[in-house]
């Protein structure tokens, strides 16, 4: 029965997200809307197809950890220090303007200033999966907009981690000093720990058995995976770990193959998250909060490409780079939806304020993947000349 209840439900996401697709494709929408979409029809709150989606977050929780991974192995690690580097100021000094707009909208509309808080720091953040996967398989990719685009999600990423240990230690009880110590002598233990297992075992073993494709999939998702065990059980986020293994082995030339040939496995758990983001959405609650997500989604989707613009111009950015790189991370992100889910799991925030948040986030991943298709070259671009560029 189990069984059946699990390929009934892969039916219902992948017969139904192929279907949305088609639709999206043919209007040059994004397809991470269909699969938002699909969630909210056939999820606990539309037609109640799927009724547990409990199963289906864990599975899309695994896209997010590939697709970390995956970002990893194409940034080697004097690469990554060095664009890190560049855009520190911009990332920070962005994430606390987009944070105050957010406490402003939640207090304005009459949350608590702890809740408005929450609200703040889910804005901060723009989403790496939408960010990337709306850049065209094109060199476009591999040229300076991408680079700059993509070490600003970086950091973006790594301030995301801190925030959600500080909400997993606000909800423990408070700021434990010997919690955060730890964490702080964690990180660079598991760095070095990559770094011994990548160069004395995982590398020599890969170089033994590399014509051997299946060896090279399975050895990859064991390290992955491995890695990301290991920094829970340090005390880290399971998205660090993931991080942390792709760009250990960056170095390795067959870093390229490996990212190549799990792409596949990371889109399958990507559509399962996204689709669990439309499940897990409470429409009962939109009469509550879409006034105030609808306000709150605006602000960002008109502030961000603004910010990053003004100060992408600052460190010597031109105006078109400036520009594009501000559109494409003109929206929250799903560590927005992560901030959500562990707030209110803490009993930081109200199931209101949660759905707030969830509903301002997909409505900037619509507006702001819309916007990047009608404006630059995407896979879905609404032009033949974008598609081409």
């Amino acid at each position: 029965m189990a069984a059946h209840t699990m390929v009934f439900s892969m039916f219902l996401i992948f017969a139904g997200a192929a279907l949305l697709s088609t639709a999206a494709l043919y209007t040059r929408q994004s397809l991470l809307v269909a699969y938002i979409l699909l969630g909210i029809i056939i999820g606990p709150w539309g037609f109640k197809l799927l009724s547990n989606p409990a199963m289906i977050n864990q599975s899309g929780d695994v896209g997010i950890i590939f697709l970390l991974f995956l970002l990893g192995l194409n940034l080697q690690p004097q690469n990554l220090l060095k664009m890190l580097s560049k855009v520190t100021i911009i990332a920070l000094f962005s994430s606390l303007i987009f944070g105050g707009i957010g406490f402003l909208v939640g207090y304005l509309f009459g949350y608590s200033i702890a809740e408005s808080l929450i609200i703040g720091v889910s804005m901060m953040f723009s989403s790496t999966i939408i960010g990337l996967k709306l850049l065209p398989t094109t060199v476009l990719h591999h040229q300076h907009t991408g680079e700059v685009m993509i070490s600003v999600l970086l950091m973006q990423d790594l301030i995301a981690i801190l925030v959600l240990l500080s909400i997993q230690v606000a909800g423990d009880g408070g700021l434990h000093w010997f919690q955060i110590s730890t964490v702080l002598v964690a990180l660079p233990v598991l760095f070095i720990v990559a770094y011994v297992v990548e160069r004395f075992i995982l590398i020599k073993l890969i170089a033994r058995f590399d014509k051997i494709r299946e060896y090279i999939f399975l050895i990859s998702i064991a390290w992955c995976l491995s890695m990301t065990e290991l920094a829970r059980a340090m005390g880290l986020s399971a998205e660090i770990g993931a991080f942390i293994a792709g760009v250990a082995v960056a170095a390795s030339p067959i870093s390229l193959y490996i990212a190549e040939s799990l792409k596949p496995l990371r889109d399958f758990f990507l559509v399962i998250f996204f689709f669990s983001i439309g499940a897990s959405f409470n429409i009962n609650y939109l009469p509550q909060v879409i006034i105030p997500a609808a306000i709150l989604a605006l602000a960002i989707l008109i502030v961000k490409p603004l910010i990053f613009r003004f100060l992408l111009n600052k460190e010597g950015e031109n105006n078109k780079v400036s520009w594009e790189v501000g559109w494409r991370l003109g929206q929250a992100s799903e560590f927005s939806l992560l901030v959500a889910y562990l707030a209110v799991g803490q009993d930081l925030i109200s199931q209101s304020t949660s759905f707030l948040i969830q509903a301002a986030t997909i409505l900037t991943f619509i507006a702001s993947s819309y916007i990047v298709v009608l404006r630059y070259p995407t896979p879905v671009a609404m032009s033949d000349k974008l598609r081409r560029d």
